[in-house]
């Protein structure tokens, strides 16, 4: 059975069905410079309208790219904490929009 919401994958070709914070604080603490370099976090299925991904920098640290075509998101940030990214990353897929569900709503403030 396949992940009910989204999948991470990361280079050396780990896989985590619907990862918890957890899940992706022992992914991210996984990758490396040499041969896995990073982990991607997206919907399951063709064409997925939104994804995230943890890169190794070469000068240290890591960079975390967010986009969601459906709301036009698109950031990119470098961080150095494992465990505020993986919280971070958590809540940002949180409202992400998941098949069979309405998406969420949009508040601009």
């Amino acid at each position: 059975m396949g992940a009910r919401y989204y999948g991470a994958d990361s280079e050396n070709g780990d896989r985590i069905d619907d990862p918890s914070e957890d899940a992706l604080f022992m992914m991210i603490s996984d990758i490396n410079d040499t041969d896995n370099t990073f982990v991607v976090i997206q919907p399951d299925g063709e064409d997925p309208v939104w994804f995230a991904s943890v890169a190794v920098l070469d000068e240290g640290g890591y960079e975390v790219v967010r986009r969601d075509a459906s709301r036009r998101e698109h950031e990119v940030t470098t961080s150095t904490g494992i465990g505020d990214m993986a919280h971070d990353l958590t809540i940002w897929m949180a409202l992400r929009h998941r098949p069979g569900r309405p998406p969420r709503p949009i508040y601009d403030f």
